[in-house]
């Protein structure tokens, strides 16, 4: 009750969003953040990175938007040295493996893995091998090798999970989409 003696509301406002756990894949940065890249990030709860970030300060902007598992990849040199190369973990039930090139994955991370997330060929890929999806989000950083700019967002929901692979248009060097 309020002090004059009326029964007092409270209201809840919460921000509209799909039920279940998104999760923001992108690997090979290579030092840039777009801003529709941003933008898609700010809406997830986690965060992959695949690797080939290239600079600590993308790890503290991608931090700041959400929780962030990531793996070194090649050009991640002296700064990274204390990322590791291989990483497993689970979300909401579903387990990963992460690693930048897949021809590093080691046996051990793959065979108890759900879904492996990798990077380094800034082709997107996404096919299921033997029952484990095996998921390359592409590059999402400078376009090179007239790649498109991708990354994908993953929907967990129970044990389930749907993938959406997002691409982006090409924007030259200091266009509005970097």
């Amino acid at each position: 009750k309020t002090c004059n003696g009326s029964a007092s509301a409270i209201i809840i406002i919460m921000k509209e969003r799909k039920a279940g756990m998104r999760v923001g894949i992108l690997s090979d940065t290579h030092g840039l953040l777009r801003l529709q890249v941003k933008d898609v990030l700010k809406t997830c709860d986690v965060i992959l990175h695949g690797g080939d970030i290239n600079r600590e300060a993308i790890i503290k902007e991608l931090e700041a938007f959400a929780p962030l598992y990531v793996v070194r990849g090649n050009n991640d040199k002296e700064w990274a040295e204390g990322m590791p190369e291989e990483l497993s973990f689970s979300l909401e039930g579903v387990s990963f493996y992460m690693v930048h090139n897949k021809k590093g994955a080691s046996h051990e991370g793959v065979s108890g893995a759900d879904v492996v997330v990798y990077g380094h060929s800034h082709r997107y890929d996404e096919r299921d091998i033997d029952g484990t999806l095996w998921l390359n989000p592409g590059s999402c950083g400078p376009r090179r090798f007239h790649q498109p700019i991708t990354m994908a967002v993953m929907t967990i929901e129970g044990r389930a999970y749907q993938v959406e692979k997002l691409e982006f248009a090409h924007e030259e060097a200091g266009g509005a989409g970097i």
